[in-house]
């Protein structure tokens, strides 16, 4: 018998942060039931860990500015350091017209790399 999934616990007021900037652009789906997601070319861009913390993927300088800018890190994801990615703070994630900034800067870094097959058939 497999095992049940966990459902995430996702706090609703982040949810409803992430959902408000991910509004701001229209061409960018979300995605993910128990973890929002959105993705471009195959690369996921952003997510929402189960507790809440918004991770956003960003080229090699972007994460340095953002870095020291709000005095963020790399997340961690099973014990790994996940190099592309940065943790949005808490305080930011409640400014959406800065955050959006961002939110287009990982889009358009996505699309920059090389497309990722697809698994679909």
């Amino acid at each position: 018998m497999a095992a049940k999934r966990e459902i995430a616990t996702i706090p609703v007021d982040k949810l409803a942060l992430y959902e408000k900037l991910i509004a701001t652009r229209p061409d960018i789906e979300q995605k993910g039931a128990n973890v929002p997601y959105t993705s471009a070319n195959g690369y996921m861009c952003t997510y929402l860990s189960e507790d809440g913390a918004l991770r956003i993927r960003l080229s090699k300088a972007d994460i340095e500015d953002f870095i020291k800018k709000h005095n963020a890190s790399h997340p961690i994801a099973y014990g790994i350091v996940q190099k592309d990615f940065v943790e949005v703070p808490d305080a930011l994630l409640k400014k959406t017209k800065e955050l959006k900034q961002y939110l287009d800067k990982s889009y358009e870094h996505a699309m920059s790399l090389k497309p990722k097959p697809s698994k679909k058939k």
